[in-house]
């Protein structure tokens, strides 16, 4: 769009007057829902977003790149890497989402930039997104973070890198698109457990919530599985409500104690949910490895602090951040043809004590 639209451009599009498109905006509720309907869908159609800068987001002089991701904090596994680290805590505290803010940052900062960072935003007329979208040049979202339909109205303005998972749905295809190569890495681990040390009664841990980049590790997991002729069930064998630490040390309790024969391995969706994991089976007596194995996934610097260190697969997670402020960058500079971009970074296994390697990764 060669103009930007504006509040007035809603409210004669939607037949209100200025003061209830604003009002649609700052107090939905006080507007009737079937106006508030009309302005939403009016703002959609000439993709608006309010702004007090929107003079300047047109002109791209905000200065200012945004990250949207949701809140994955875990209390559990940032004390304990307080507690573990000593000079380095502040680096094993650092998990998934922090590693890409810390990437971003550095990227940002190179061009000239600052980042702008807000977690756990939701959709509706009051979203958040609108509020980030207003106030910086171009963003960086995390999959499932933002809904479809406020993705699509804001990358008519300015440039947007979706992060992680495979594109959600075909509406976003238009949009430079970033992740790392999930099902490779599991598969690769999920083969190494079984062809390196010979074990075959394995147990997988993912999430309730249908993340993509899960059900693309369970899935490697799945077809190593296979490939060796060992059993595996349609899905994870179990799925928890948060991938965090004290959830993976609940979901080793629930497996240790089901009926039938203990699993000889568990494999777990994240690093937090395997470092629970690992509490709970020295609580309970269980040896790892020597008993049971345990590895996660991310790479995140608590894996390699915890005992035994942790077996996980390693993705660029700072680089993936760097990445796409390259890509926005690009697009704001107009150094970047219209194709949109779609970057798919490799991982690497990192073996250590907890799946019975050593000298192996760190």
């Amino acid at each position: 769009m060669s103009t930007a639209p504006t509040v007035y451009d809603v409210a004669e599009r939607s037949g209100v007057s200025i003061a209830t498109v604003s009002r649609v905006y700052r107090t939905p509720d006080t507007v009737r829902a079937q106006t508030r309907e009309r302005v939403l869908t009016a703002a959609r159609e000439l993709g608006y977003v309010p702004s007090g800068n929107a003079r300047g987001l047109a002109s791209r002089s905000t200065g200012v790149l945004g990250l949207c991701f949701p809140d994955y904090s875990d209390p559990d596994a940032e004390s304990e890497a307080k507690n573990s680290a000593g000079d380095e805590a502040d680096d094993a505290a650092m998990l998934y989402s922090d590693q890409i803010i810390r990437g971003m940052e550095r990227a940002a900062r190179r061009h000239g930039y600052a980042l702008l960072i807000a977690a756990s935003l939701n959709g509706g007329p009051e979203s958040q997104v609108a509020k980030v979208a207003g106030h910086v040049d171009g963003f960086a979202v995390l999959a499932r973070t933002v809904p479809t339909e406020d993705l699509e109205v804001i990358s008519q303005r300015q440039p947007v890198v979706m992060l992680a998972g495979p594109r959600e749905s075909d509406d976003l295809d238009h949009l430079d698109h970033i992740e790392v190569a999930n099902a490779d890495g599991q598969r690769e681990l999920t083969r190494h457990l079984i062809e390196d040390h010979g074990l075959r009664r394995l147990a997988y841990v993912g999430s309730a919530e249908e993340s993509p980049d899960v059900e693309a590790r369970f899935r490697g997991y799945v077809e190593a599985c296979r490939a060796a002729g060992v059993f595996v069930p349609e899905e994870p064998d179990l799925r928890v409500g948060m991938m965090t630490q004290a959830e993976g040390a609940r979901a080793a309790d629930a497996l240790l104690d089901r009926p039938g024969e203990r699993p000889e391995a568990l494999l777990f969706a994240n690093d937090q949910m395997a470092v629970g994991a690992l509490h709970t089976l020295e609580h309970r007596g269980a040896r790892v490895p020597e008993d049971i194995a345990v590895t996660g996934f991310d790479g995140i610097a608590l894996s390699r602090l915890v005992r035994p260190a942790l077996t996980t697969v390693r993705q660029p997670m700072r680089q993936m951040g760097e990445e796409a402020v390259e890509l926005l960058v690009r697009r704001l500079t107009g150094r970047q043809d219209r194709k949109p971009v779609s970057m798919v970074l490799p991982v690497s296994v990192t073996r250590r004590s907890s799946c019975g390697c050593t000298g192996h990764g760190k």
